[in-house]
């Protein structure tokens, strides 16, 4: 890659974005982060906050300020920003990737190995989701209350973000509560087998013979 095109990761974004705002040093970058729930929406780990500041600096993407205090290392180093780290932030929020890609959610994922597990099994996994859904719910709601009242409008980022995520968890409610209702009355697929046949012709040829 160009020397003028650093790569950079989703959590190097994140950290640009934050120290665009205003100098910060590593300790202050995960408090802040953890204030405004990051990890619900972007995945970055304290290690990998220490490991993006110490690469990004390196990469001219952040500047140190001039601090009288001692050195203390990433952990207390005061950074912002740099010019060409705004830079490379705007030419990553260009790429279309942003708009093109679909959530694989670990739920579904289970919901497609389920007929493996017993019934009991399956039925106690649904209701344990729609628990959860039911605790994220009112854990959203209540932030979203404080985010409102902390911006002091509704035409902000993170109030946008927070309504979308109550949106999804809220429908997928919905959905597995009909799920729930329907999961006694499952059954394999009607037509599969006929369709499978008629994509092999030496299978169709073979169960043609075998009831001759």
């Amino acid at each position: 890659m160009a020397k003028d095109k650093p790569a950079v990761t989703t959590p190097d974004l994140v950290i640009l974005s934050l120290l665009a705002e205003r100098p910060m040093h590593g300790y202050e970058v995960n408090a802040e982060l953890e204030r405004r729930q990051a990890r619900d929406w972007v995945a970055i780990s304290r290690p990998q906050i220490y490991y993006s500041l110490e690469k990004l600096a390196g990469q001219g993407l952040l500047n140190k300020l001039n601090d009288s205090a001692p050195a203390l290392g990433a952990d207390r180093r005061v950074l912002k920003t740099s010019a060409k780290g705004r830079a490379v932030l705007a030419r990553e929020l260009e790429r279309e990737s942003w708009t093109s890609q679909r959530e694989r959610p670990a739920f579904l994922t289970w919901l497609a190995l389920s007929w493996q597990a017993t019934p009991a099994i399956v039925k106690r996994q649904i209701q344990r989701r729609m628990t959860f859904l039911e605790a994220e719910i009112s854990r959203e709601e209540e932030t979203l209350r404080d985010v409102r009242e902390e911006v002091g409008h509704d035409y902000h980022e993170a109030v946008w973000m927070l309504k979308l995520t109550l949106e999804h968890l809220k429908s997928e409610l919905l959905w597995l509560k009909q799920v729930a209702r329907e999961i006694n009355r499952r059954a394999p697929a009607v037509h599969a087998k006929e369709k499978a046949l008629a994509t092999n012709p030496i299978g169709a040829e073979r169960s043609r013979k075998s009831k001759t």
